[in-house]
């Protein structure tokens, strides 16, 4: 009797034993680490002087998991930035510079770092697995913070969604960057730029317009810059950007994606199509063409077909879907240039723009997305926008020129551009001539009315509208009817003749003139 409680007892002991591990074991779980690749990495950069050249760009800090190893490539990595030899000496005396030997073991386990290893021959293999458990411990680290505030009730879901999506981006891209940087790596990241422009005789730092005077004043379309290109309806606005987008992925190859709120994506690949097959838009339109048109059609899209131009027509576009759409199209194409087509059809937060406030409000908060998206991915972003009615009430013909104050709804949008554009045809108002007695037929003009980074001015277009798209004017046009014998194509990209001058009209910068509450236009 006495055995069996005995037997009794000990398998509830047991069973009391297996509750509790069954329990730690699902509910304590360890971050994803790889603490002996860790000592395997670290003793072998310091055996090996060259092995840290092969890891320095796989390995940071950071993605250590002891805090004692981060430590000590911290050492190693400003040894390195020292250019000073890396064994153990040298990292140890630099750990005691930084106060930091005792901290991680001493002397004493710097020196068992290197009894673990025989040599760095799978150096980079392991690294790039102490670089996976640190990309899973932030993936857990942001998955518990979506967790956490998915729980709130406070919380707005399309921030929420916001956040979730440009944490995963950052993982996505290893884009781990400092919220600070030292002047030093500034000036070098400068130089070296410096030394990039140096090689260059086109004059372009941008993605490129396709349009000589318009590349002379702005070197091309500039890396996070905010680009409005605004204007009155009928000016020509979306020809203009589908001929920079053209000009962009055909000719040089920059890979684009155009965001069209207002036009289907076969509407405005209709309209790439009449531009490159110099064949009338009506007749694409209506499917009216001859024989020959078809031919010519087939013979001339070929470059067009293999451009890296992506096209994107959904409707009421918000900025959460936006910024996603952007972050995932970098990913994956590596877009060079996003244009959208038009600001003021795009809505803040949520479906249908119910984001709170009035709609000044709403299009400045638009505004602000359009920038830091530019910003984060490092390109250039060209949005157009509505011109208020101001611009057809005021009086006389010369009064018809757009300002900075006609544009639509939000002073923000002035403010959170790098360069505001408008796109003016006299033609429209019944102007044949200008001052000097030229003709106005067929000529397009775009005003650069603000330009953070340079100078403002004035650049003559030639728009053909049949063809609904925008050219460089020959400094010899004077009619309309030189389009029949003139190459359409001719001037798309900057030519030999980019560094002449010609009658672009420049006028200075005088941004830095005026304070920000003092507007200079």
């Amino acid at each position: 009797m006495s055995m069996d409680n005995e037997q009794g007892g000990k398998n509830s002991i047991s069973a009391r034993k297996a509750r509790l591990s069954n329990t730690v074991s699902s509910m304590g779980k360890l971050p994803p680490q790889a603490l002996d690749l860790e000592e395997a990495v670290l003793g072998a950069l310091m055996l090996e002087k060259d092995a840290l050249s092969a890891v320095i760009d796989v390995l940071k800090p950071e993605v250590f998991y002891h805090e004692a190893h981060q430590k000590i490539f911290a050492a190693i990595h400003m040894l390195f930035e020292k250019s000073k030899p890396v064994d153990i000496l040298t990292v140890t005396t630099e750990l005691r510079q930084m106060g930091a030997l005792e901290m991680v073991g001493g002397a004493y386990y710097i020196t068992n770092l290197t009894n673990r290893v025989a040599s760095a021959a799978n150096i980079e293999f392991h690294a790039r697995i102490i670089s996976q458990k640190y990309i899973q411990r932030e993936l857990i680290r942001i998955s518990t913070d979506i967790i956490t505030n998915a729980y709130e009730d406070t919380t707005d879901i399309f921030d929420l969604l916001d956040h979730a999506e440009k944490g995963l981006f950052d993982i996505a891209q290893n884009n781990l960057r400092r919220d600070t940087q030292k002047m030093e790596d500034i000036i070098k990241q400068s130089l070296a730029n410096l030394e990039e422009l140096r090689t260059k005789t086109d004059g372009l730092t941008g993605v490129p317009t396709g349009f000589t005077g318009l590349d002379r004043i702005t070197g091309g379309w500039q890396k996070q810059d905010l680009v409005i290109i605004a204007a009155r309806p009928a000016m020509g606005k979306t020809a203009f950007v589908l001929t920079c987008a053209r000009n962009a992925t055909v000719d040089f190859q920059k890979p684009c994606v155009v965001f069209s709120l207002e036009m289907s994506s076969v509407q405005l690949v209709n309209r790439l199509i009449a531009g490159e097959a110099e064949i009338e838009q009506e007749k694409i339109r209506k499917g009216n063409l001859q024989e020959w048109e078809w031919q010519q059609l087939h013979s001339k899209i070929g470059r067009l077909t293999e451009a890296p131009l992506l096209i994107d027509d959904t409707p009421a576009l918000n900025i959460f879907e936006f910024r996603a759409k952007c972050r995932r199209l970098k990913s994956q194409y590596d877009i060079q240039l996003v244009i959208v087509d038009y600001l003021q059809l795009m809505h803040g937060k949520g479906e249908g723009g119910k984001g709170g406030g009035n709609r000044e409000q709403e299009i400045g908060s638009i505004s602000r997305a359009l920038k830091s998206v530019a910003k984060e991915l490092d390109v250039p972003v060209l949005a157009l926008s509505q011109l208020s009615r101001a611009v057809e009430s005021r009086p006389g013909l010369q009064g018809k020129r757009p300002m900075l104050s006609d544009l639509r709804e939000s002073g923000s949008i002035e403010q959170d551009a790098d360069m505001v554009l408008f796109l003016y045809r006299p033609e429209y108002y019944g102007i044949t001539e200008d001052e000097q007695g030229r003709s106005q037929a067929g000529i397009g003009e775009v005003i650069i009315a603000k330009h953070r980074n340079g100078e403002t001015g004035i650049v003559p277009l030639r728009f053909i509208g049949k063809f609904v798209k925008f050219a460089d004017l020959e400094e010899d046009f004077t009619a309309p009817a030189s389009f029949a014998s003139a190459d359409p194509s001719a001037g798309m990209y900057p030519s030999q003749d980019f560094e002449k001058q010609s009658n672009v009209i420049i006028r200075p910068s005088k941004m830095d003139e005026y304070s920000d509450d003092d507007p200079p236009f």
